[in-house]
């Protein structure tokens, strides 16, 4: 498994990171364990969690996707482990996260990454994340800006002091964006320039055959910047595995929780899936490892997240780094594009 710099921050992740966001809800915490350990023996150091997981997020099972990583943490070698977690942001009806309604001032980041600590049973965590922007901005099936939804939202300064104030204290040793925008990156960054405050290294953001929006603008700014993409979500919700198109009613989380994933619902989604799964097939390899294999490569992906439900799911998606797609391939996944450009934003 390749190692990649996050960003300048000197930590090393493994190109391949392990989402948690079924643990307690999809998958048990004997299950969830029996995953992490595959994951780590094949060479992944990289875990990624949330407060508010797993998903969909729910008061009675919010943080226990943190707690099964760390009772497993607590038989491992933790510095032999990178472990990302987030703070979940206002806008998003999740009352029973700090009481309501959230928010990125520095008593809830300090709230937030204080409990986020306790359940992961560790004393800092590698990489702390803002689980979306505070302020309006299109997200989550979105796709245009609208201002007319302006509202108040702690200003990016205030939140990038904040941050500054929990690295200072030795609890987190990186920061980082998660379904964020260019204007919001190049906030931060000009910030911290500015004030001599840290630099966020990386913004995890949806990426997938299906949606490539963080090609247009993102890519560009990431990469002058030294910011690293994580990139979630690259089999767009089980679409790109071709489940769906075999059987509709397939068991899976846009089956099990109608409200969720409404991005991937959108038109053209499913005959791009369709061309996705025949090139696959004509690959000689299956739809997953296609899709998997195309952002694990990606020039400016630093790690991608990857999530399962069951052990042989999580093995094909680990196996799937070792294929590299040839330049036919490539060339096809681009004529797909055209036809089909980002049906799942």
């Amino acid at each position: 498994m390749e190692h990649r710099e996050l960003g300048e921050s000197g930590l090393k992740v493994s190109a391949v990171c392990l989402g948690t966001m079924t643990f307690g809800e999809q998958n048990s915490a004997a299950e969830a364990h029996s995953q992490l350990d595959l994951a780590f023996e094949r060479g992944v150091n990289f875990i990624d969690t949330a407060e508010m997981y797993p998903v969909p997020a729910r008061a009675p099972t919010s943080g226990a996707s943190e707690s099964i990583v760390g009772a497993w943490l607590r038989n491992k070698p933790r510095d032999k482990i990178l472990v990302a977690t987030k703070a979940a942001g206002p806008a998003r009806n999740l009352s029973w996260i700090r009481g309501g309604p959230l928010a990125f001032d520095a008593a809830n980041l300090r709230a937030a990454l204080e409990a986020s600590l306790r359940r992961l049973g560790t004393d800092y965590v590698d990489l702390y994340q803002l689980h979306w922007p505070a302020r309006n901005q299109p997200m989550f099936g979105q796709w245009q800006y609208d201002p007319a939804r302006e509202r108040p939202a702690t200003p990016i300064r205030e939140q990038l002091e904040a941050l500054a104030t929990l690295v200072g204290e030795g609890k987190v040793r990186a920061i980082g964006l998660s379904n964020e925008h260019p204007w919001g990156i190049a906030e931060f960054v000009r910030l911290a320039g500015e004030l001599g405050l840290p630099r966020v290294v990386s913004v995890q953001n949806a990426y997938s055959l299906l949606n490539r929006t963080y090609e247009f603008g993102l890519a560009e700014l990431c990469h002058r910047e030294r910011i690293s993409l994580l990139a979630y979500s690259p089999l767009a919700f089980g679409h790109l595995s071709a489940k769906y198109l075999a059987d509709a009613d397939a068991k899976g989380r846009i089956n099990l929780f109608k409200d969720f994933g409404i991005r991937y619902t959108k038109p053209n989604v499913g005959e791009a899936a369709q061309a996705y799964a025949a090139l696959a097939r004509q690959s000689g390899v299956s739809p997953a490892t296609l899709a998997l294999a195309f952002v694990y490569r990606r020039w400016f992906v630093a790690s991608t997240i990857i999530g399962a439900t069951s052990m042989a799911q999580l093995a094909e998606n680990l196996e799937a780094w070792d294929w590299r797609p040839e330049p036919a391939v490539l060339e096809e996944i681009e004529r797909i594009h055209l036809r089909f450009p980002n049906p799942a934003p």
